[in-house]
């Protein structure tokens, strides 16, 4: 046998089953890359590369309805640190913040005592991490801090609310769906409550509302699909629609796109809403034949236009935006099509799909959370495809990049498959955005993958037994197995080490009663049938043989009905077996050879409780035995033999054969005790098939009818149904009795190990540990007081732990105060080792990610931190973690991954936020800028880069980064959008919407045309008519010029902003138009203007200005600002500004970058802080070489690393120092 390392220091730990119809939202999937998931009270964390549970935190008395990762938008540092923090809610209405490493909460927040509805944190984490915003019942928002647990301010509403929606583009847009409608808050701020009641409309349930379908010339009539279109032209007004078109209750979800701004999903049973919010219009439907499977909720993702929706069967279905570059101008809606789905889960009445969560590092992986307590793993694989494959099926083909991490993959480069999303497949191509085929991009199918599963434990009740205790004998080969009977028959094995399922065993066909253990690997378990008319039962009593699996039926052909099993008990030396029933004498069996001893006879007492003693003459047996066979020995060997035959060999020989006839033939005396229905006491001693009667003992007055007993030692003690303990001394012949006053004593249990003498005490109210040697409590638990759940069985695990069944489907392993069972993760013996940085200590996050971001000391690239580091503890930690992803570790070793892509990818193994946005933005502009610049464009700073420039492999940054895009592209993008809006409207509001947007956007002659479509009834009519003439009618002429110039101008003075901003684009005045939306406030709309209108000098100039304004402390969004400033080649500014914001190796990684691509020169006080950074870190290499890159700002610190290094090392380094500067 594979001897075993034998931990016997188990952790505390909660094995989890099914989860709570409460539990149904509650769960998310961090940055972090770990799910948590609510079950019953308890929240499991779950980590799912290796889907193990790695923490259990319980500290919630209610069910736990809503759980929420906090977001990694910020910049990290030995200040602000990687760290797990988890915000839960329960229904009760307490939410509570956890450190999820420690297991132990930040702090508790409780303002009503009803379900919080929804729970989120603030995204823009520049002011602060710490803001949480949540729904307390019925009508109430409020922003709490996190950390500390304080109100910073409430605010009511009409309506009840059931959810809200952030806008990912604009931290002070946020949506709420409440009972009756849609309420849009545009001034939402952590500093003070929204001032106004927010925008409110309401929806008139797309099934409901009539079909206002615009009259068209003799068309064919529409089919399914395009009657569901039909339905939904109208679908969002300001006034409250009539009783009849209202059943709002049916809209499952809201949430804002992250692919793109401004629009919206609303989630039906049967059918998917995209709106667009600047029109409040539908542009987009995904609708659900009849026979169809209906929808439960539904994911948008951010790097691609797609979603994942969860059907009722379980189903996942992931839907791609169809791109639109064949013909712009059929396009009558976005078409989300159907990419992949994955295989169903047979659905009953307990088991149903509850929530599916998706990676938001890489948006390619799915957790689908089912009510009995699974948690299904599904992963997005591609595969690259011959081109004539899609054609059939109607779909456009994907693509899939020909980046890697932002940049062109080199010629031999190796790269991680299906990394995410955006890896996978590339852009949604936009009218005139044609891909060139010649650019080696390979067409993908799209494929689920089920990659690993968590199971729970089943439906309670359970019957609990815990292995025979760990001895010095046993001690190579131990395994702390927990046999868990279940209401199926089936009992399960756990290894309470790691807390995995050992063996899943069908026994029986009905509940399992009890356990008992027969040896390390097997065990004898019994069952019992419902009663019939008579009251007999069908008994079902089986051995099982672990290794094997064997099982069979322990009493032959009896069984069949007759009167329940009330209980099984093994002797002490596991040779007996009693089993007692309910109306019938019990029957002692031998359970080595499986044979009946005795049935007892029918005027035999009515058995309460009965234990076996530990009390046998085991040991004076051997000895006996050992004497007879040594005399027996010396007989058979005559003297002149024995001479010349060694004495030891005999003995030898002697030894071997008296072990093998002992394990056979010797029957010890054992003793068990039991009582009757008055409370008497019988001793009865049994003796291979001899059984005698022993003594009796009267009973005790003070004792009711008695219900369990337990014996260890020279202690006995007695439980009672009136909840008193009789303690008896059987050396010192004393009796003691205790009235505990919790009622009926269910089942009492002695401690294993040598001289422990305490005793688990289970109640039908909970659960209490006592020391028999003092007589006195140890510790208590209490349904309603400590816990919310009831106990249902209980045993020890070892001589220090306890394990306890519970009725909310869990079994938990406490210590023996039964305190929760929370654990510091960082002490924790997983199975699978675990990547997750957040679970080291700050500094040696810091320093892994140093490591593993640039190693320009050696030539080639090492996973072996033990060369470049040596600092004790930290290192352990470190080591352990790199044995970590083998396909990530060859891509991180690979010569050909430059520095942008070795950045991107740190981040995301990091699942850091506002890196990986960092990095993407200045890998695409770093790049294109430089190719700009190989062409001799001559650039200046600070301007975007000519069109002809752009095409570079990686033509334009994704939509899902809004303004930060190529103006051109932004551009495309936004007239195709008011095409889809002009398509889409469908009252005289929608067409002017259009018109204005269509004259920023520069389009006069479609603009023309619209107004002209104003009806003469229309109170605009005139104005419309007379708007149309002067668009076409502007000429450039100097005085015409000058009076709309004049004209615009007193508009906006008098608070008509958006008009005076019409009249200034029509006279080619844009630049004006954005200075003025600035003075104004309107940040966001100069942008998008800037964008969409001006030249790149002209819209760099608002767009400085823009960023300027949000490095201003009242609004204080540097990141964004930096992010503003990549994108316009100003990455001077960006260095420095990375420096000036102490974002160290952020600034000089950043400014190493950009040496390699030559679009700026050296800022040396970044590197030489870097080098400072690195040297605290205990990267001595490092240190010097960025040092001795610093020029002139770089020389004092290295005087201080050589003085360090002391004198021995200094030629080495001068070499070092002369290599590289001959190498740049």
């Amino acid at each position: 046998m594979i001897p075993y390392t034998v931990n016997i220091k188990l952790a505390a730990r909660t094995l989890t089953g099914t989860v709570h119809l409460q539990n149904k939202p509650a769960v998310d999937w961090g940055w972090q890359g770990l799910i948590a998931q609510g079950c019953h009270s308890s929240i499991l964390i779950i980590d799912p590369k290796t889907s193990q549970t790695i923490q259990v935190l319980e500290r919630h008395k209610a069910n736990v309805v809503k759980v929420k990762w906090s977001r990694e938008n910020y910049y990290h540092s030995l200040s602000s640190p990687y760290s797990l923090r988890l915000a839960s809610a329960d229904s009760s209405g307490k939410i509570i913040v956890w450190d999820v490493v420690s297991g132990t909460a930040h702090c508790e927040i409780q303002e009503h005592a009803k379900p919080i509805q929804d729970m989120d944190w603030l995204w823009a984490q520049d002011v602060s991490r710490d803001l949480l915003l949540a729904v307390h019942p019925p009508n109430y928002i409020v922003l709490w801090n996190g950390d500390t647990g304080t109100k910073l301010w409430k605010k009511s509403y009409a309506e009840n609310i059931l959810s809200f929606s952030f806008d990912p583009f604009d931290p002070s847009n946020l949506a709420l769906l409440t009972s009756e409608g849609i309420v849009f808050i545009t001034d939402f701020s952590h500093a003070k409550p929204p001032g106004s009641a927010g925008k409110k409309v309401y929806i008139a349930s797309p099934h409901a509302s009539p079909a206002h379908s615009k009259p068209v010339a003799a068309t064919p009539a529409p089919t399914g699909a395009k009657k569901a279109l039909n339905k939904v032209k109208v679908l969002i007004t300001n006034e409250k629609p009539s009783a009849e078109a209202v059943t709002l209750n049916d809209c499952l979800q809201l949430s804002y796109l992250p692919s793109k701004r401004n629009h919206m999903l609303l989630l039906y049973p049967r059918e998917i809403l995209i709106l667009d919010l600047e029109l409040s219009q539908t542009v987009g439907v995904v609708a659900i034949e009849r026979s169809g499977v209906p929808f439960i909720q539904v994911v948008p993702c951010g790097q691609r236009d797609a979603l994942y929706c969860l059907h009722e069967n379980g189903c996942i279905t992931l839907r791609v935006c169809r791109s639109t570059s064949s013909s712009p101008d059929d396009v009558q809606e976005l078409v989300y099509d159907l990419r992949s789905q994955c295989d169903a889960i047979r659905v009953t009445k307990t088991v149903r799909p509850y929530r599916i969560v998706i990676c938001p590092v890489n948006e390619n992986s799915a957790a689908l959370v089912v009510s009995d307590g699974r948690v299904m793993l599904w992963e997005l694989k591609s595969h690259s495809i011959k081109t004539s494959a899609n054609s059939s099926s109607g779909l456009s083909p994907l693509y899939s990049p020909v980046s890697f991490c932002g940049t062109p993959l080199g010629q031999n480069q190796k790269r991680i498959p299906d990394l995410s999303l955006n890896t996978m497949i590339g852009h949604s191509f936009i009218s005139g955005a044609e891909p060139s085929r010649s650019s080696g991009q390979q067409e993908v199918q799209l494929k689920f993958l089920l990659t690993s599963l968590l199971s729970g434990l089943p439906l309670p009740p359970f019957a609990l037994r815990m292995c025979p205790p760990l001895t010095t004998k046993n001690i190579n080969h131990y395994q702390p197995l927990l046999a868990v009977g279940t209401s199926n028959g089936s009992i399960l094995v756990y290894n309470l080490t790691s807390g995995l399922l050992h063996k899943e065993l069908s026994v029986h066909s009905c509940e399992v009663r009890g356990i008992e253990w027969v040896s390390l690997t097997s065990f004898l378990s019994f069952a019992t049938s419902a009663p019939n008319n008579l009251g007999l039962v069908r008994n079902e009593l089986q051995h099982v043989d672990l290794p094997t699996g064997r099982c069979f039926a322990f009493r032959g052909e009896r069984g069949n009905d007759e009167p329940a099993i009330e209980m099984i008990k093994v002797s002490h030396l596991k040779q007996y077996l009693v089993v007692v029933f309910r109306d019938r004498p019990l029957e002692l069996w031998d359970v080595r050879t499986g044979t009946l001893l005795r049935e007892m006879a029918k005027n035999f007492p009515t058995v309460t409780a009965l234990e076996w003693s530990p009390s046998h003459n085991l040991k004076s047996l051997k000895r006996k035995q050992l004497a007879a066979r040594e005399a027996m020995a010396r007989q058979t060997v005559s003297d002149a033999e024995q001479s010349s035959v060694e004495s030891s060999v005999i003995s030898l020989l002697q030894d071997a054969e008296s072990k093998a006839e002992l394990s056979q033939a010797i029957s010890a005396r054992e003793h068990f005790v039991f009582t009757d229905t008055d409370g008497q006491v019988y001793h009865i001693t049994v003796e291979g098939n001899a059984v005698k009667d022993g003594a009796r003992i009267p009973p005790d007055g003070s004792m009711g009818s008695i219900a369990c007993i337990a014996w260890k030692g020279d202690t006995l003690v007695l439980g009672d149904v009136d909840g008193n303990l009789n303690f008896w001394d059987l050396k010192a012949r004393l009796s003691r009795g205790i009235p505990t006053h919790r009622g009926w004593v269910k089942k009492i249990r002695f401690a294993p190990g040598k001289g422990n003498q305490k005793l688990l005490v289970m109640y039908t109210d909970g659960a209490e540990v006592w020391d028999t040697k003092e007589v006195q409590m140890v510790s208590s638990l209490r349904v309603g007081r400590n816990v919310s759940y009831r106990i249902m069985d209980i045993d020890w695990c070892t001589s220090d732990k306890v394990v306890l069944a519970s009725d909310d489907g869990c079994v938990r392993v406490l210590e023996m105060a039964m305190k929760s069972a929370s654990y510091r993760m960082d002490e924790q013996d997983l199975t699978d080792p675990v990547w997750c940085p957040y679970l080291l200590l700050p500094r040696a996050a810091i320093t892994l990610k140093a490591f593993l971001l640039l190693q320009p000391w050696s030539d080639t690239f090492t996973m072996d931190i033990m060369q470049v580091y040596a600092s004790g503890s930290l290192f352990i930690y470190l080591f352990i973690y790199f044995s970590f992803l083998s396909d990530i570790k060859s891509v991180l070793m690979d010569p050909e991954l430059n520095l942008l892509q070795r950045c991107l990818l740190v981040s995301r193994l990091f699942g850091d936020e506002s890196d990986m946005q960092f990095w993407t933005v200045a890998a695409h502009y770093l790049q294109s800028f430089a190719h700009a610049r190989q062409l001799n464009v001559p650039v200046p700073e600070g301007q975007p880069q000519p069109e002809g420039a752009q095409n570079t492999p990686q033509s334009h940054l994704d939509i899902c980064n809004d303004v930060l895009c190529e103006s051109s592209f932004f551009q495309r993008f936004q007239l195709e959008r008011v095409h889809l809006q002009e398509v889409k409207r469908s009252s005289y509001e929608h067409t002017k919407k259009c018109a204005d947007q269509l004259l920023l956007l520069g389009q006069t002659d479609r603009a023309v045309q619209l107004l002209l479509e104003t009806s003469a009834d229309n109170p605009s009519y005139y104005c419309d008519s007379l708007k149309a003439c002067l668009v076409t009618t502007i000429t450039s002429s100097g005085p015409s010029q000058s009076t709309i110039k004049l004209v615009a101008t007193n508009m906006i003075a008098n608070g008509k902003l958006a008009e005076g901003v019409q009249l200034l684009c029509l006279i080619d005045k844009a630049a004006d138009a954005c200075r003025y939306l600035q003075t104004y406030g309107e940040w966001n709309r100069a942008a998008w203007l800037a964008k969409v209108r001006l030249n790149p000098a002209e819209s760099s100039d608002v767009l400085k200005r823009w960023a300027e304004h949000l490095c201003s402390p009242q609004v204080n969004q540097k990141s964004k600002a930096i992010l503003v400033l990549l994108s316009l080649g100003c990455f001077h500014k960006v260095g420095e500004m990375l420096h000036s914001m102490r974002q160290f190796d952020r600034a000089a990684l950043f400014i190493e970058a950009c040496l390699k691509y030559g679009v700026m020169e050296l800022i040396g006080a970044a590197f030489t802080e870097y080098a400072r950074l690195l040297r605290s870190l205990g990267l001595k290499e490092g240190a010097v070489l960025w040092a001795s890159r610093a020029g002139g700002a770089g020389e004092e610190l290295l005087e201080e690393l050589f003085k360090a290094e002391g004198a021995e090392e200094q030629p080495g380094l001068e070499e070092e120092q002369e290599n590289l500067q001959s190498t740049e």
